[in-house]
């Protein structure tokens, strides 16, 4: 079996600061970066899809977490083909216009093209330090399955390089019971990573929880089962706290999808105070074999 690195999506979340998981007196974010990789080997930084981050600070993570410790990180939303607030764009890129967010469709090619080169640069630090999992491309509701986005993918992993990407999706038609072998052997003809996902079901964003590795590296992220899955407060929508019964079955299934990868990536990304933290922890023993 292959190792199995458990972690969150979020380490920073004003409602994780305010729930009292960290100890009263680490008071900085290298403090609390350091406590949070003393508890776990991975996390996932989710700002960077808000805002591309500085090569700075990117350096700063490398060098305030241990020897081992891993980085996946979201990818910038403009380049995902979400809706971007122009003031988050490198302010000598940005558009001229009255747009408080903006597509990359409404942007010149050539400055999409810089966005995500800068994007890449901005990481290399972690990738140097080899901290760098990968590098999380989430699809919108409206990327169907399609052989221009399948192209798309490959221009994004083209563009990625040297860092690995992985890929999950948010519209159906890519893990409907008609595609779903044809998504899985596309990613895994170019060695892409699918990221496996527990969600909501029900809804046209949702994906069901198949388990697959079609690379070397696998990955679950887990968004909780919130009944407000489309409410646009994002701690309704992952305010969820996993039950033990629930963490106990999907245990052996991990373990299962270990065995077909040499890593595998676990994240909790019900992110409300220290709910991902708590499951976090109960399933890092549960995978162990450990009672927690």
């Amino acid at each position: 079996m292959g190792k199995i690195l458990v972690g969150t999506a979020s380490w920073t979340d004003k409602t994780l600061l305010a729930s009292g998981w960290y100890p009263d007196d680490l008071r900085t974010a290298e403090q609390r970066l350091g406590y949070y990789a003393s508890q776990f080997p991975l996390v996932e930084v989710d700002s960077t899809y808000y805002s591309p981050p500085a090569e700075s600070t990117a350096r700063l993570w490398a060098e305030r977490t241990p020897p081992g410790f891993t980085f996946n990180v979201k990818t910038f939303s403009l380049l995902t083909q979400h809706p971007t607030r122009t003031n988050a764009i490198y302010k000598e890129l940005r558009p001229q216009t009255d747009k408080k967010n903006v597509y990359a469709r409404d942007l010149d090619p050539a400055v999409v093209e810089q966005v995500f080169e800068r994007f890449v640069a901005s990481l290399l630090p972690l990738h140097e330090a080899g901290k760098l999992g990968a590098v999380l491309l989430q699809f919108p509701q409206w990327f169907p399955i399609a052989w221009r986005n399948k192209q798309y993918i490959l221009d994004c992993k083209a563009r990625c390089e040297p860092l690995r990407i992985c890929v999950e999706f948010r519209n159906r038609t890519w893990m409907s019971e008609g595609n779903q072998r044809e998504t899985l052997d596309f990613l895994t003809s170019y060695g892409i990573p699918y990221v496996c996902v527990d969600m909501p079901q029900g809804y046209p964003s949702s994906i069901p929880p198949v388990l697959a590795a079609t690379s070397d590296l696998a990955l679950v992220r887990f968004h909780g089962h919130s009944e407000r899955w489309n409410s646009k407060d994002i701690y309704e929508r992952f305010g969820y706290l996993y039950s033990e019964r629930e963490l106990t079955e999907w245990a052996p299934r991990l373990r299962g999808l270990a065995e077909k990868a040499g890593t595998t990536h676990v994240l909790m990304n019900n992110c409300y105070r220290n709910y991902a933290q708590q499951n976090a922890q109960q399933l890092m023993m549960l995978v162990n074999g450990e009672e927690s």
